[in-house]
Order: structure tokens, then C-alpha cells, then sequence
């Protein structure tokens, strides 16, 4: 109807009317589309004495202009988010077109594969078409990628704070990733640091990698507080009894593979067995001296919880029965070496199946030793050192005393007089 646009007439004349206005009527068919149509257009001109002509203009409407938009933004996603899904990877939001209302862009997509799998690109062809076939594209790149490291499924303790007794099996972790199937997993792999004497570390690591070289490290940290776990028990142990398992004196959460040694005392071990046998000689006999307190030291540094622990036990000889006692002991008053079989030798008697050995020594009433023997078999009949009775074999009759050890028996010397007549 813009006659600026689709002309107009400007040249009307008459022979007798002036200024004469041609004027117009639109005849319109339809075009091939929508929008596009074919105006016959008839102009007339009439002049004050009804003279007419008409003429007519043919105007074809048609619809050449491809619509407008623009396209989204080029973007990169992680693979476990949905490409389709307009909202996150950007629509079209501003279509336009010159002659067709409410178009709406459509896209195709042509996917190339990534660097690893379940990455890729996709070229997104946005489209929009007009009613009469007029189409713009305009092309998106969607990147589709793998940056997020694999995960532990469930909960996981970072730091766990525990006493030695009680610390926790390695956990068996489950790793998942959003893109990845295959997961390499290395670990754990197990690190000790000492803090202190009473404080040490566990570190627990997982190295972990998914197809695309996404990786992390996951570490556990175990504090651990050194307790006492083992009591020990002083004892008492008899010289004579059997051997003892240093073990049976502990108790508690004991773990048997420290080492025994011995802290105090002149002793050996075999093993975590102490043995009081070995103080004894082959009549059973033994030094008193050997009683008294052991001490034995257990040591565990190979444990998750070291410590060193110590039990005494007071070797006594109180399961000592002596086979004999001093009121057995029968000991000459006198000898006289006369020939009558009466008192021939000094001797001691009451003793004979007790396994003693007899010391003896007699001395004269000056303090001089004249007879003396660590083997004594009761047959001392007067005799003397030659340096104590000059030419005589035979002691003088007189007094004398003696000293008597009996070897072996646990009893104290026995000293006291004795009347020798040898005349």
C-alpha cells in the first residue's frame, strides 16, 4: 500500500480536466507460500466528464530474507553432564524473521571422538527456517571433557586418633568414577613415623587414576598412643624346682614375638625359659649364693605396641628338704688308738647315706693345725703333721679340737673338743 514503495502514477492528464488523481483497486491471489502473494493492482483515472481509463500493475510479493539468530556460546561440560540438555550447553533465544512469527531454531549434532574415552566434540547445526524455505545455520562447539579425579564410595576418616590395642584393619576402599570404568588403583602403601616414645604414626595412601589421567591421592592418618597392654607378675621360684615360661608370669594382650634377656642376675635363658637347674652341680648341691632376686626384661619392638616389661623372681631354696639334718650328726668324743677296736678312730657317723662330703681339720689347744683332710673317711687314729709332734707319729695324749664341714648338706660347721689317748 507504500505506493512510494510500489509506485505511483504522476504523469495524469486530460484535455479539458486538470489536476486529475488516478486512483487504485487490489485484486490479490495467493503466492507459493505463506506471506507471498500476487497483487493486480488497477488504476483508473476519471475525468469530470466521466471519462475513464484504467491500466493495471501486477506487484508480486515474495519472501527472500532468510530469518536471524545467534547462535550460543561455544562451551566445555564434563562428561557425566547431559549435553542435550539445552539449559546447561545454551539455546537459541532470539529468532527472527521478516515475515514468519514464532520460529524456533532445531539443531543437529556431529560427534567427534576425544583424546580418552568418553570425551568428544560435538559440532551442534543450529537451523532456522522461515515459512517460505528461507533457513540459516549457524554452528555451536560443544567440548566434552574428563577433568574429575576418580572418588571413594562411602564414607572415608582422613585422621583417626586410636590406642595401639585398637587400631583398625586397613580399609578396603571402593573407588567409582563418573566417565571411567577402568580405575587403576595403587595402594595401600603403608608409612610408620615415630613422634615420640609414647606417639606414632600409620599413613594409609591410595593412588588412584581413571582412563583419561584424572588422578588423586587418598591418605589415611592413624595417631596412635602407646599404652601398657602387658601386667606382669612378680614370683617366687625354688632352686630345685622345674623350669618356669617367663610368658606364664604376663598378662593381657601379650604378643610372644619379643625377646626375653636377662636385666639382673647371673643367669641364662632358653628362649622365654628360665631353668634353676642350671645353678645346681651333679649331686644337686649349689651355692647359696646364687639365691636371691632375677630380673627379666621383655622386649617388644615389632608389635603395635612396644614396651618393655619386667618380672623378678626371688630364687629361694625353701623346697629344700636336707636329706640329713644335725641332730643325725654322731661325732667322736674321744680316740684311743690302743688296739682294743674300741674307739680306734674319730669319726662321724649317722650321715653315711646322705651324699655329704666331710671336711676336717684338728688342731692342738695352741691353735695348731695337726691333721687336716677334705675327704675324710673316718680313719684319722691319733696322727699328726711331723712338724707338730716332732719325732713321733702319734699326737700326745691330750685334748684337742676339731672343725667338720659337711659339704654339701646346707648345715653349718660343726666345732668342738676332742680327748685323744694314745698311750
Amino acid at each position: 500500500s507504500d505506493v512510494t514503495l510500489t509506485g505511483d502514477v504522476t504523469d495524469e492528464a486530460d484535455n479539458c480536466t486538470l489536476d486529475l488523481e488516478a486512483t487504485y483497486t487490489d485484486a490479490t491471489a495467493d503466492g507459493d507460500c505463506p506471506n507471498a502473494s500476487i497483487i493486480t493492482r488497477t488504476w483508473t483515472l476519471t475525468d469530470e466528464c466521466g471519462n475513464s481509463t484504467t491500466l493495471d500493475q501486477t506487484i508480486n510479493v515474495v519472501d527472500s530474507t532468510p530469518p536471524t539468530f545467534t547462535a550460543p556460546d561455544d562451551i566445555t561440560i564434563e562428561c557425566d553432564q547431559d549435553a542435550s540438555d539445552v539449559t546447561l550447553t545454551g539455546d537459541v533465544t532470539d529468532e527472527a524473521d521478516n515475515c514468519t512469527l514464532d520460529l524456533e531454531a532445531t539443531y543437529t549434532d556431529a560427534t567427534t571422538d576425544g583424546d580418552c574415552p568418553n570425551t568428544y566434540t560435538i559440532t551442534r547445526t543450529w537451523t532456522l527456517m522461515d515459512e517460505c524455505g528461507n533457513t540459516t545455520s549457524l554452528d555451536q562447539t560443544i567440548n566434552v571433557v574428563d577433568t574429575t579425579v576418580p572418588t571413594i564410595v562411602g564414607e572415608f576418616q582422613e585422621v583417626i586418633n586410636i590406642n595401639c590395642d585398637n587400631i583398625p584393619e586397613v580399609p578396603e576402599l571402593v573407588f567409582e568414577d563418573m566417565c571411567s570404568t577402568d580405575i587403576t588403583v595403587i595402594g595401600p602403601i603403608e608409612t610408620v613415623n615415630v613422634i615420640d616414645e609414647d606417639n606414632y604414626q600409620i599413613i594409609w595412601t591410595w593412588t588412584v587414576n581413571d582412563e583419561c589421567g584424572n588422578g588423586e591421592t587418598y591418605t589415611q592418618t592413624i595417631n596412635v598412643s602407646i599404652v601398657d597392654t602387658i601386667t606382669a607378675v612378680d614370683s617366687g621360684l625354688c632352686v630345685l624346682d622345674l623350669s618356669i615360661d617367663l610368658f606364664s608370669l604376663l598378662s593381657g594382650d601379650v604378643d610372644q614375638n619379643g625377646t626375653w634377656s636377662v636385666s639382673s642376675g647371673d643367669a641364662t635363658l632358653n628362649g622365654s625359659f628360665f631353668d634353676p637347674s642350671q645353678f645346681l652341680d651333679i649331686n644337686q648341691g649349689f651355692d647359696p649364693a646364687v639365691l636371691g632376686d632375677y630380673i627379666f626384661t621383655y622386649t617388644l619392638t615389632d608389635s603395635a605396641c612396644p614396651s618393655e616389661t619386667q618380672v623378678t623372681i626371688a630364687l629361694h631354696d625353701l623346697c629344700v628338704v636336707l636329706p640329713c639334718g644335725e641332730e643325725d650328726v654322731i661325732i667322736s668324743k674321744a680316740v684311743t688308738p690302743n688296739g682294743d677296736n674300741n674307739n680306734e678312730f674319730f669319726t662321724i657317723t649317722g650321715v653315711e647315706t646322705c651324699g655329704f662330703t666331710v671336711e676336717l681339720q684338728i688342731f692342738n689347744r695352741w691353735g695348731a693345725e695337726i691333721y687336716k683332710n677334705f675327704d675324710y673317711e673316718n680313719d684319722w687314729n691319733g696322727t699328726a703333721h711331723s712338724s707338730s709332734v716332732g719325732s713321733h707319729d702319734k699326737v700326745p695324749t691330750g685334748t684337742y679340737y676339731y672343725i667338720l664341714n659337711l659339704k654339701n648338706s646346707g648345715l653349718k660347721p660343726f666345732a668342738g673338743p676332742i680327748y685323744v689317748g694314745t698311750k
